[in-house]
């Protein structure tokens, strides 16, 4: 039954009257002003805690705000990160002031039949999903206004069924009879921000600013807080935009709360992944010292800690920051100190590293290793590599090094061009059983290549293809090699392998590498092919070699085409599938509305999707809308966008019509080794047993769907929902079989991680440990 509410004291209260089939409201008028103000009084509906700013807890209920805690996997531990104290959490439990919404009392409204229908929709709407539930809202237009849905919009928002309440503001946004109610829309975007519905609640607040009004206070500070306890890829941005927003356009004074959290998730990542935050961090610095609020001494620390992950420092900064925090009293901590000798390392600042050292020392008995790193690379600046080698002997007599400090001293003995020195620190580098060694023989055939020791060039990639995985950066820099010492044909031999292997893969830089040493040996036909193949995939030819194909061509009396038609391959296309399977999604072009562009989204915490990141950009380099001169693994980001077309509007129509995820009802001819081997990498999951799971964001027709094209290709698994998530897994031996299949298809670099049957350090071989009957989200254990 429902119940009655009375206003009192701007509160809801229940009442003792429920005699009614129809939920009675005893509601006073109120008058809300036509234009809203900076300090409206506080909302008759407001149940509104204070909003502290919180990132725990945080409720998902849409496919695209969940964005997946589902599982974490091979994390990248080596990055370092700013550390923040206990002591910088910061909770403000002061209410916000929000407008009144107006809403008549049903005793008001003459007619019987009109307050049975509003009683009835109230009962009825929140059970409906959202199909039924339009159909049964433009059932009523014929006698439904303003007031009455406004009416059903409070009352859903009161029994905390906020996802109707936005239905039906959506709904009632498209009737011709429509007026904005500021009150309304600020209740129910604060109400979503707070269940972290950050798309529905910025929809709101787009369409709060789009009427030419400035939003609550309330609504900018919740929904930052929203955007701060997403995952998602973009949201730290969104809220940065949204916090400019909230200084510049409303004129507010955020709370110290908010100014903390949105700085400590500028500095959460890895500080070369988010250097580039430095413009907003210090932003945040210039409002809390404006409005005169207390400033953390974390603020400090994390700024200087920024600033020493710039590529060109910023030394005045830094000094100034630390002058500030001596003249308020503030102790600079072990870890600021070596922010500062971080900074010194880039600058080759030795006066000021020796400085900071002997703080380092005072302040600590056992200087972190980061130090000792740092403190090698300023005398290797100096030119004192011997110096930084003495600091390497003095933390192994600390410790066992770790691989870390020996990437360090063969990087820097590389750069001076010490070969023996770097040659006996690899040797027992390699004599350590430490791994992985790739980059300090990426460094080895560094130096050698420059001091045209090709021989060792050679020899150097042999003993690295024998202990480590293939890579692509030290084919390219033995490709360099070959063809700069003439060995033409081992360096198409080498060209061919790098092509038909999917975990190294060409690039731009090795197809130029192989077209100059066919153009220099002219062997002019072999250009042609190479020269041709870059132009499909897009490629840029350097403007000398691409001068001179162009002239051999033209001798040939062939016109090179200004374009090719570029389409999607077979194997493009499946990998495509695979990956929509996983959780890939199509975006549709607003401006072109047949065409679409595929968002690839890469998590930054997952190692198998560091590894797949570069091989999609391999695959797909011809379609991406912005390309790099440099694809090294580090430089390709996590997330890249193709080129809109129509090609990809095929997979939008069948994957997500409608903007609705499904499965195609063609799935059971699209299931290739290859589709199901792409799922598996980009969505897939190994248990500690060596069981299988494949993740699936779809509804339960669309899962049912695609389980009987599996059973159909002799594949048997089990199902079970998790949160918002399906997962369909494979134990024992149908994990084995699954794994029989797609194993041709798997990246090389990713097959020891996904191989099932193989248990975990801490696992077991019995398929009983996978646990499918509880009801999160997360993977099954």
């Amino acid at each position: 039954m429902l119940l009655s509410f009375r206003y009192i004291n701007h509160q809801i209260t229940p009442t003792q009257q429920n005699q009614r089939s129809y939920p009675y409201f005893h509601l006073r008028r109120l008058s809300l002003p036509s234009k809203p103000h900076r300090n409206p009084i506080l909302s008759l509906l407001s149940s509104s805690s204070s909003a502290a700013v919180s990132t725990r807890n945080v409720v998902y209920e849409t496919p695209e705000e969940a964005k997946e805690g589902d599982f974490d996997v091979l994390r990248d531990d080596e990055a370092e990160r700013y550390n923040f104290d206990g002591s910088f959490e910061s909770t403000e439990l002061k209410r916000f002031e929000s407008p009144a919404v107006e809403v008549k009392e049903l005793d008001d409204l003459p007619e019987q039949w009109r307050r049975s229908k509003l009683a009835w929709l109230c009962k009825e709407l929140p059970a409906h999903r959202s199909g039924t539930f339009i159909r049964v809202l433009n059932a009523q237009r014929k006698w439904i206004r303003q007031d009455d849905i406004t009416f059903v919009a409070v009352h859903c928002m009161r029994i905390r069924e906020n996802e109707s309440a936005f239905r039906v503001y959506k709904w009632m946004v498209e009737q011709n009879w429509f007026r904005f109610d500021f009150a309304l829309a600020t209740k129910l975007a604060d109400y979503l921000g707070k269940e972290r519905k950050y798309l529905k609640c910025r929809e709101i607040f787009d369409d709060i600013v789009n009427q030419g009004l400035i939003p609550n206070e309330s609504t900018f500070h919740i929904l930052i807080v929203a955007y701060l306890s997403s995952s998602g890829s973009s949201c730290i941005e969104e809220a940065c935009g949204v916090y400019n927003q909230m200084i510049h356009l409303g004129g507010y004074k955020p709370r110290l709360s908010l100014h903390n959290s949105l700085f400590k998730v500028l500095v959460a990542k890895p500080g070369g992944s988010c250097k580039q935050h430095l413009k907003q961090a210090e932003f945040v610095f210039h409002n809390l010292t404006t409005h005169g609020l207390k400033i953390h001494y974390d603020i400090y620390g994390g700024l200087i800690w920024l600033h020493s992950y710039q590529d060109v420092i910023d030394k005045e900064r830094i000094e100034s920051l630390r002058a500030e925090m001596k003249s308020l009293g503030i102790e600079e901590s072990a870890e600021m100190l070596v922010s500062v000798l971080r900074a010194c390392a880039k600058e080759g600042d030795f006066e000021e590293a020796e400085r900071t050292w002997k703080l380092i020392l005072s302040s600590n008995n056992k200087p972190p290793t980061q130090a000792f790193l740092y403190l090698m690379e300023v005398y290797s600046r100096i030119g004192k590599p011997m110096k930084s080698l003495e600091i390497f002997r003095s933390l192994q007599k600390r410790g066992p090094p770790n691989v870390v400090s020996y990437y360090k001293i063969v990087e820097l003995l590389c750069k001076a061009q010490e070969t023996e020195l770097a040659e006996s620190l690899m040797v027992e580098f390699v004599e350590s059983g430490m791994k992985p060694l790739t980059r300090s023989f990426i460094d080895m055939i560094h130096m050698y290549y420059n001091l045209s020791l090709h021989d060792k060039v050679e020899s150097t990639f042999m003993r690295c293809m024998e202990k480590c995985r293939p890579n692509q950066t030290v084919y390219s820099l033995y490709l360099d090699s070959l063809v700069l010492t003439d060995k033409l044909d081992r360096a198409e031999e080498i060209f061919n392998q790098m092509h038909a292997d999917e975990a190294i893969g060409v690039d731009a830089k090795s197809c130029n590498t192989i077209l100059s040493g066919y153009l220099a040996s002219a062997n002019y036909a072999k250009a042609e092919k190479i020269y041709d193949f870059m132009r499909e995939k897009k490629y840029e030819t350097e403007s000398p070699l691409k001068e001179k194909v162009e002239y051999i061509l033209s001798l040939k009396h062939k016109q090179v085409e200004t374009s090719l038609s570029t389409k999607l391959s077979k194997e493009q296309r499946e990998i495509l599938i695979g990956l929509l399977l996983g959780g890939l999604r199509v975006e549709l072009d607003e401006k072109k509305k047949k065409s679409c562009a595929v968002n690839f989204v890469f998590r930054e915490n997952l190692k198998i999707h560091s590894f797949l990141k570069r091989h999609i950009y391999n695959q797909f380099h011809e379609w991406l809308a912005s390309k790099l001169m440099d694809n090294d693994d580090e430089n390709i980001p996590y997330q890249f966008t193709t080129v809109s077309h129509t090609y990809f509007k095929f997979f939008a129509d069948q994957f997500c019509p409608q903007g609705q995820p499904v499965i195609p009802k063609l799935i059971h001819r699209w299931l290739t080794p290859r589709v199901l081997a792409y799922w598996y990498m980009y969505g897939g999951y190994r248990t500690s047993s060596g069981d299988i799971l494949l993740k699936l964001r779809f509804g339960n027709e669309d899962v049912l769907r695609i389980t009987k094209s599996l059973k159909a290709n002799s594949l048997n698994c089990r199902v079970k929902k998790k949160g918002t998530v399906f997962w369909v897994g494979f134990l024992g031996s149908d994990a084995a079989e699954f794994w029989k299949l797609t194993e041709p298809f798997i990246l090389a670099d990713l097959k020891e991680f996904l191989e099932a049957g193989i248990e975990s350090s801490n696992g077991s071989s019995k398929t009983s440990n996978v646990n499918l009957s509880s009801d999160d989200d997360s993977p099954p254990n």
